[in-house]
């Protein structure tokens, strides 16, 4: 062990000398977040640039799609990053950006696509889907619920119940 010499190290201090380096290693190994905007897209102007990272949030990288343009590093993304800011320089607001680029890409590009008639079944679909799988499950426990008991054995029934349980027990 490189913290502990052999026959110097008590149990205890080996045990924290492992932990000790499996954190080091672990925090050489982890990812440091990285973000995609590159130095030369930002905007000089603080108010600017924080409203177009907060657009940029909200919008889908259409190459990677399950991330938003100010995490992707594809060059549509750029693109779409550079278009952000130009339509903010020019004085558009939040919103017109936003529907500046809905227009042009569809509501897809919107990372949280709004709830409106054609969008109903993405945002519906998944409690309803879970709706009816409760509906199914709690159907089925009450049908098993709702069967009745066996009746009870005839004295005919168990005569001969008798006879099949006495004439194994002999064989």
């Amino acid at each position: 062990m490189l913290l502990c010499r052999p026959g110097l190290c008590r149990p205890g201090r080996r045990l924290a000398a492992v932990a000790m380096l499996a954190g080091l290693v672990w925090a050489a190994a982890a990812p440091a977040p990285v973000w995609a905007v590159s130095p030369d897209e930002v905007l000089a102007d603080p108010a600017l640039e924080a409203r177009a990272r907060d657009i940029s949030r909200d919008l889908r990288c259409l190459v990677c799609q399950n991330q938003s343009i100010d995490d992707s590093n594809a060059g549509l993304a750029r693109d779409l990053r550079l278009l952000v800011r130009e339509r903010l320089k020019a004085g558009d607001s939040d919103d017109a950006v936003i529907a500046w680029l809905t227009a042009r890409y569809g509501d897809f590009v919107r990372l949280k696509p709004p709830f409106q008639p054609n969008t109903w079944l993405l945002w519906l679909g998944p409690p309803l889907v879970l709706a009816a799988g409760a509906a199914a499950i709690a159907w089925r426990l009450g049908t098993r619920r709702a069967a009745p008991p066996p009746a009870p054995l005839s004295a005919d029934e168990r005569a001969r119940l008798q006879r099949v349980l006495e004439s194994d027990g002999a064989a």
